[in-house]
């Protein structure tokens, strides 16, 4: 017994009581547009509900996730109410069974599709809310819509599915379709599968993103565009390389932009010639340039050393951290570090070495 059949119910119990004499029919129509005009109004209480309440509800909260997900679930689930009025109120008129039939699948069908519609905006708005949680840039738009789009058919399929299940109509046939067709596409598209999948690795996994800065083997050069199946890297040179995600995903490179801290280490050599106590003077004399506050990138003196004698020079290793990753910043410091060294080496007279061979010959008497 339905909604329909106890307002039909009540309806003749009213007209009984009041006396009126009212055909079957009447009724029916009476009984078809109350059930309608009351799920009207339930529709109407659900979306007020949701405009009301849990609208500010969820922006009140720190998350725009909530406020997504309602603004796109609102408006269908009212409609997915009227649906339901629209076939309680059919089912409140004598229909014949066969057209009664036709219509509970059509209602079943259309409930389906709904809730798909319903579904599928749900994941496009958690979808969204993932990818710029994990990155503050717009980058893969390209590879956020082909997800999108993959998820949607995926849900889309399974839908359809289940339409079939309910229309009972035997899936054995379909389903070994799916998976002959499926081993097939799979063997046809291999690579660009794999280099999708690539795709969807570096875009969840964030291994570089676009702008920074990375060292692929023997190339290096800064991310300009991130595709479906390659990766644009704009070289030093001034070209362009373009890399399969599939090559990218499967070598080893480094990435400079993730730095917090660059670590410069340079060497430098004096003439074997020079007096023990400048030589000692020199690391206090690095430590007294690395730490000028005009060189504002520096973050701090690792060490300086006297480190061997070398074959034509007495050499000195400096290690240094800056705070930036830019690298032009990088030389601009080290040129600065190099001039002062410079300066300070001509005011003490402390001679730079450069490759020297001495030849000692030997002139016998005979």
């Amino acid at each position: 017994m339905d909604f329909g059949t106890n307002v039909l119910k009540i309806l003749d119990g009213l007209f009984i009581f009041l006396g009126i004499d009212v055909s079957p029919l009447v009724k029916q129509v009476i009984a078809s547009v109350g059930v309608f005009l009351f799920f009207i109004i339930i529709g109407w209480l659900v979306y007020y509900i949701f405009e009301s309440y849990f609208t500010k509800w969820a922006e009140r909260t720190q998350t725009k996730l909530d406020d997504e997900i309602l603004r796109n679930i609102k408006k269908p689930i009212y409609f997915f109410v009227i649906l339901i009025g629209i076939y309680s109120a059919l089912k409140t008129l004598t229909i014949p069974d066969a057209y009664s039939n036709a219509l509970g699948f059509i209602f079943i069908i259309s409930e389906i599709l709904l809730a798909t519609f319903i579904v599928t905006r749900v994941v496009n708005v958690i979808i969204a809310w993932y990818a710029e949680k994990r990155s503050k840039k717009k980058m893969n738009e390209h590879i956020l819509f082909v997800l999108k789009k993959i998820i949607n058919a995926i849900i889309f399929i399974f839908s359809f599915l289940i339409i079939l299940y309910v229309l009972k109509i035997d899936l054995s046939g379909i389903a070994i379709g799916f998976g002959v067709g499926g081993i097939a596409i799979a063997f046809a598209l291999q690579n660009v599968l794999s280099d999708v999948f690539s795709a969807f690795s570096i875009y969840f996994d964030k291994p570089f993103e676009i702008g920074d800065y990375i060292v692929i083997g023997e190339h290096s050069g800064t991310v300009k565009k991130i595709g479906m199946q390659s990766t644009r890297i704009q070289l030093l040179q001034g070209e362009e390389l373009v890399i399969s995600n599939k090559e990218l995903t499967s070598t080893r490179l480094r990435n400079f932009k993730k730095m917090e801290k660059r670590r410069i280490s340079f060497s430098f050599g004096v003439i074997y010639d020079t007096p023990t106590d400048k030589l000692k003077k020199i690391p206090g004399f690095i430590k007294d340039i690395v730490n000028n506050k005009k060189l504002q990138n520096i973050d701090r003196l690792d060490r300086v050393h006297f480190t061997e004698f070398g074959d034509f020079s007495l050499n000195f290793q400096v290690v240094y951290y800056l705070k930036t990753k830019d690298y032009a910043k990088y030389r601009d410091t080290q040129q600065e570090i190099n001039f002062a060294i410079k300066e300070i080496f001509g005011k003490e007279d402390i001679k730079m070495a450069f490759p020297t061979q001495t030849i000692f010959i030997n002139h016998e008497k005979t």
